[in-house]
């Protein structure tokens, strides 16, 4: 069962008018985009998957609602390009939730859980060539500990990418559980008893076959370019990778540049972009009910 994350506070966030347009970076089961087209009457959606599974679940809730809607079937690193071929340069609001859709987690053959056994995959994009499988037997020893490090914040990336290497030797590593039992044969006994090893290791091997941080900056500045003036902008992450990157974006566009700090008129280029407008994290009562809400955080700016 999927249950969007901090759902009332991103919709309330966002502030929406009846005209406005809006777009949902992340369609996944349409929790957001359900919320967004009831409250818009003469505005539009515009909603982007790259997940067929996903687009055809969604649309059959979004039709209920209206079809002041359009689901765009790509990665929302397009987001500018998309919505500029429509005609639409502006708009009024813009969502992202940066989760893996627990449908996807749960889906055992799409390979991005160690719990459960499946071919290595981790494709966000089914139709992309590249996959886990590529990443755990063709990337080098130093290419590993790279990203384990960089994007699992795993102290253990060197043993774990030996291990892997060694055991690369003997046969292909082809399963979720091959490679989650390798992991945890590389740490030592203590850490395995506090958590699984594995889920730093999944977690960075997902990020890099999908090159999730790469495409985020991106359509995060795009994003925040289309903005009207009092535009919101709505960011649910749910790794400290990705909460640094909004944060640091705001946290830019919201101070008045250093080289003019102390003059009496700053000139407009220099001034604010964004006012901060909230940083908020899922309630007691949420986490009681959604155990994948805990690592959460939504920070909401608008265009100034």
């Amino acid at each position: 069962m999927h249950v969007s994350v901090l759902l009332n506070e991103a919709i309330e966030g966002l502030n929406i008018k009846e005209d406005g347009i809006y777009v949902d970076c992340t369609l996944g089961l349409g929790g957001h985009s359900k919320e967004i087209l009831k409250r818009i009457k003469r505005g539009k959606l515009f909603a982007f998957d790259q997940d067929g599974e996903a687009i055809d679940y969604s649309k059959k809730i979004l039709d209920q609602i209206s079809d002041n809607y359009e689901i765009i079937n790509n990665n929302f690193v397009n987001i500018k390009e998309e919505l500029n071929k429509r005609g639409i340069e502006k708009v009024d609001g813009i969502l992202f939730d940066l989760g893996v859709s627990s449908v996807q987690l749960d889906e055992t053959e799409r390979g991005f859980s160690y719990h459960k056994n499946a071919k290595l995959d981790m494709r966000m994009n089914q139709n992309s060539e590249f996959s886990a499988y590529d990443v755990v037997n063709n990337y080098t020893e130093e290419e590993l500990i790279k990203i384990f490090y960089e994007y699992g914040e795993e102290k253990y990336s060197k043993s774990i990418a030996r291990g892997i290497v060694n055991e690369r030797k003997n046969k292909k590593i082809e399963t979720t559980i091959e490679l989650a039992e390798i992991v945890k044969n590389n740490v030592p006994e203590k850490y395995r008893r506090n958590h699984h090893p594995a889920r730093k290791i999944f977690q960075a091997i997902r990020i890099e076959v999908n090159k999730e941080l790469d495409v985020f900056k991106i359509a995060l500045n795009d994003a925040i370019e289309l903005l009207n003036n009092g535009g919101r902008i709505c960011v649910i992450t749910f790794h400290s990778l990705e909460d640094r990157i909004c944060k640091n974006k705001f946290k830019k566009l919201s101070e008045v540049d250093k080289l003019v700090k102390g003059l009496p008129v700053i000139p407009n280029e220099y001034k604010p972009k964004l006012k901060i407008i909230a940083k908020l994290k899922p309630s007691k009562e949420e986490l009681q009910n959604n155990n994948r809400s805990r690592s959460a955080i939504l920070r909401i700016a608008e265009k100034i």
